[in-house]
């Protein structure tokens, strides 16, 4: 079966870049379907849908099943070599075709794929494992239990079957999916976004250049779908076919997911965060404190040029209204040159330039530090803005206190960027109370330690399929 009868056919696909499927070691490039890109609204053309190939039978065990999980670690490794390699024709094929339907521009999408290969390290990727499974052969082999009544039992994280619907902001989710996938065993289903139907085709290309016989490539698929597409999804979305879908993404991609789900049909979601900075009096101790702090604060709001979700959006400051004026006027200065040495300055769409040229006639409420030219912004007021700040643009709210911030916390709050630092424990257990997943120095936000949970949870103990093989009582000696 395949989507020939449900998806138009494609006019003058030879005209428009094409987005090439990985289906299972096959690459499948075909003008059949012609898609539009989210963000720039630029065509991309694509095959139909194989759905045969798509789906790997349930009666036929994941091929990556007894492979060792060192010897897909030791791939992985290789793998990533192999994408850090400047002659890799993949990855230039990838970053030149996706440089047309992304919003960030060229150098900025050339480093992040290039600098996301990074994940697949040995010593990383160990520590994941360990951090994530208490008894990490559990992958590789049945683990044998007995509780205290006598009742033996062995157990097992059994390889899932996982649709991941990535992501358009970060080609690197793709990376640290397909490095996820391999290492609970899956068989995987990769949805990719309009905004990036190119990189995981060139990983899983570069996996088949090393050993198009291999496991890891038999046990992957890419393919792209419009969102939504309800004669698609309908056919995919179901537990004969796999066990959970992986979805990261906004609050309607998430949606649509959720209308699938059902007995046998789990989601994993990475859904929708907003990330925060918080700055305490302490910051205007000094101008070189106060330099310091907006520092932090500006890596903090660029990381990926505020398209992440650990980037910080709204910048919570315990200040006078001098002082925050102050705070936001070097903010403002460092996010004008990041913005400049990143060659990002599209300029902020016309809603939001609209909202915001309407704060800058409220001088008594607001104050704008900048132009929605694109070149970075800051927005000063005594409450959160009504609308969400991207695209190089913060929202620094003045508080009295670091505890009137905390009200602002809820679920849908991801990292936290303190300072100063020798506070953050005073504040720990209240940010997780409201929601709150993550809690870091101010600065510190793009990276993170190795192995720790990701929104809230451990993911790839959460992808895999646990299954209990009990074995009666031990009979008495």
């Amino acid at each position: 079966m395949t989507t020939a009868d449900i998806q138009k056919p494609a006019i003058d696909a030879d005209q428009i870049v094409s987005a090439p499927f990985f289906l299972r070691g096959e690459l499948v490039e075909r003008a059949d379907v012609v898609h539009r890109s989210r963000d720039l609204g630029v065509s991309f053309a694509t095959p139909t849908i194989d759905m045969d190939k798509a789906v790997h039978p349930r009666h036929e065990v994941p091929p990556l099943l007894n492979v060792p999980l060192a010897e897909i670690i030791d791939f992985l490794v290789e793998t990533g070599e192999r994408l850090r390699d400047p002659g890799n024709p993949f990855v230039q094929d990838c970053i030149d075709r996706m440089s047309s339907t992304h919003i960030l521009p060229r150098g900025v999408l050339e480093a992040q794929v290039k600098g996301a290969a990074s994940f697949l390290d040995k010593r990383l990727l160990e520590t994941i494992v360990e951090q994530n499974f208490p008894d990490p052969r559990a992958l590789d082999q049945w683990i044998p239990k007995r509780d205290f009544t006598g009742r033996k039992s062995f157990v097992r994280a059994f390889a899932p079957r996982l649709i991941h619907v990535l992501p358009g902001n970060s080609p690197g989710v793709a990376v640290k999916s397909i490095a996820q996938g391999a290492m609970v065993k899956a068989v995987n289903l990769f949805k990719m976004s309009s905004s990036d139907p190119f990189t995981t085709v060139a990983i899983l290309r570069t996996m088949a250049d090393l050993d198009p016989d291999h496991a890891i490539v038999r046990s992957m698929s890419a393919v792209y779908w419009r969102g939504g597409d309800d004669a698609v999804e309908r056919t995919l979305y179901r537990p004969q076919y796999f066990d959970k879908i992986v979805a990261w993404g906004g609050g309607d991609a998430i949606n649509n997911v959720i209308k699938y789900l059902g007995p046998g049909f789990q989601l994993v979601s990475f859904d929708p965060k907003t990330s925060i900075s918080m700055v305490g009096r302490q910051a205007f101790d000094s101008d070189e404190a106060l330099d310091t702090a907006a520092e932090l604060a500006a890596s903090d709001v660029m990381v990926l040029n505020q398209e992440a979700c650990v980037a910080s959006r709204f910048v919570f400051v315990e200040a006078s209204a001098d002082q925050v004026d102050r705070f936001g006027q070097r903010l403002h200065a460092r996010i004008v040159a990041k913005a400049a040495a990143s060659g990002d300055t599209r300029p902020l769409d016309r809603d939001l330039r609209e909202q915001i040229d309407m704060l800058t006639l409220l001088d008594d409420e607001f104050r704008v530090f900048g132009k929605t030219d694109g070149t970075g912004l800051v927005v000063r007021s005594d409450e959160p803005v009504d609308f969400h700040p991207i695209n190089k643009t913060a929202n620094v709210v003045r508080v009295d206190s670091l505890d009137d911030a905390v009200k602002y916390v809820n679920v849908a709050t991801q990292t936290v960027g303190f300072y100063p630092f020798d506070r953050m424990a005073d504040y720990r257990d209240r940010l997780a109370s409201g929601g709150a997943q993550r809690i870091v120095r101010l600065g510190d936000a793009g990276p993170s330690t190795i192995g720790n949970p990701h929104d809230a949870m451990y993911p790839l103990h959460r992808f895999v399929h646990w299954m209990a093989h009990e074995d009666g009582v031990e009979p008495p000696q």
